[in-house]
């Protein structure tokens, strides 16, 4: 059933490339069909596996921020910010990538910063000309390159994980690791779309011509700032799940603000929260066959250490596109434990290069921070946003835990 497992699993992505279906739905079918006549699981077993916290998330972020669109209170940040920049718009991907690390470093949650900067980071690419996945991997990569500080939920895991493990953690070397990595990632992606724009243009867009000064709000768009304020405000500082949050305000929202509420829901994008949810589940149903378990057996058994803690670097980036990051690294550090007894291998250099291998694909349309970039595109370019970021976070599959293995074990 493992074997079988996987090429179900190519099976339906080869299906959704063929077939006008939405690959949620299939994803669905595959894990019912898998685990109640493969595995002998009930219904309620395979369901489990239904990612409760991305679904809410998805559903309050893409609703608040709906309102926050019709109501004009997200243009107006947008002008704001371009006002403030001046004639120094072509900076704006790099103010995105900043904000968002900032955050993370400051102890947001990944999802939590991403979808706070998301929205207005699209609404930027909009209004200036930049490219929109350009913005929406500023923003992830951004996420990213702060969420190993030592005060950061990933940092915070991966120290403690270390010390159960008798691995004396280096918390400074790992974040300024990942964010070193996660900068050059940017200014790859940077430097292509600018000389594409300047191809395109002749200039960088905002170079020459200063934004207007933004026009003011009005009462409903004053109230849904402030609750965009209180989103923000509740996930940083309170730890307060960011998708409860968003529903939070908008149930404040629907009382000050009655009118903000029009045609809002429409912008809740359902193809995604089905898409994502029906492959998360199946990739449920996949770890409890065992399928994780029996990759990670295959890769102890193998002679050499710096050749385990690379296949240890993939099985981290190729399951992270799928499954929950946070929940991942708790599982696959322990496991370079073994590979690390009587090898020459710098124990630290090893975790962060499997800790940047694990986060890096975060920008998968299956992952919450992914997810949040396709479901804050305008619905006519979620379609095109979804196979960019798939194909995008194909080619850091391919190469991105390459290329840690070789920055940090390679190094080392």
């Amino acid at each position: 059933m493992i074997i079988a497992s996987v090429i179900i699993l190519i099976a339906i992505f080869a299906a959704a490339i063929w077939l006008p279906v939405n690959m949620g739905l299939i994803g669905f079918a595959a894990a019912l069909g898998l685990g109640m006549f493969g595995a002998g699981m009930g219904v309620k077993d395979v369901l489990a596996g239904f990612p409760a916290d991305l679904f809410l998330t998805l559903l309050g972020i893409t609703y608040l921020f709906g309102i926050a669109s019709r109501n004009g209170a997200i243009d107006w940040l947008v002008a704001r910010t371009a006002y403030a920049l001046g004639t120094h718009t072509a900076f704006l991907p790099v103010l995105v990538f900043f904000v968002a690390g900032g955050l993370t470093a400051l102890g947001a949650v990944g999802p939590a910063a991403v979808a706070i900067v998301a929205p207005i980071a699209l609404r930027f690419a909009r209004a200036h000309g930049f490219s929109p996945l350009m913005m929406g991997l500023m923003a992830v990569h951004g996420a990213q390159a702060g969420s190993f500080s030592p005060i950061s939920i990933y940092g915070g895991i991966v120290n403690t994980v270390l010390e159960r493990n008798a691995i004396v953690p280096a918390p400074m070397f790992l974040f300024w690791s990942s964010a070193a990595f996660n900068a050059a990632i940017a200014l790859m992606i940077w430097a292509i779309y600018a000389r594409r724009a300047q191809i395109a243009h002749a200039h960088l867009p905002g170079d020459t011509h200063p934004s207007p000064a933004p026009a003011a709000l009005d009462r409903d768009g004053a109230w849904t700032l402030a609750g965009l304020a209180a989103l923000a405000a509740g996930a940083l500082v309170f730890k307060i799940d960011i998708g409860f949050m968003a529903l939070l305000v908008i149930i404040a929202l629907s009382v000050v603000a009655p009118r903000t509420q029009e045609r809002a829901l429409k912008h809740v994008d359902w193809s995604t929260i089905l898409l994502i949810s029906g492959i998360v589940i199946y990739v449920s149903v996949m770890d409890k066959l065992g399928t994780m378990d029996a990759a990670s057996m295959m890769i102890g058994t193998v002679g050499s250490a710096t050749l385990g803690v690379l296949l240890l670097c993939y099985l981290a980036g190729i399951v992270s596109t799928f499954a929950s990051s946070t929940a991942l690294l708790g599982v696959v550090i322990p496991l370079a434990v073994p590979l690390l007894t009587g090898s020459d291998l710098a124990p630290v250099a090893v975790v962060t290069a499997i800790c940047i291998a694990n986060t890096i694909v975060d920008t998968s349309p299956f992952s919450t921070n992914g997810a949040l970039i396709v479901a804050n595109s305008p619905e006519e370019e979620r379609p095109a946003m979804l196979r960019n970021l798939l194909g995008y976070t194909s080619i850091v599959v391919i190469f991105g835990p390459l290329a840690a293995w070789a920055a940090f074990v390679g190094v080392f």
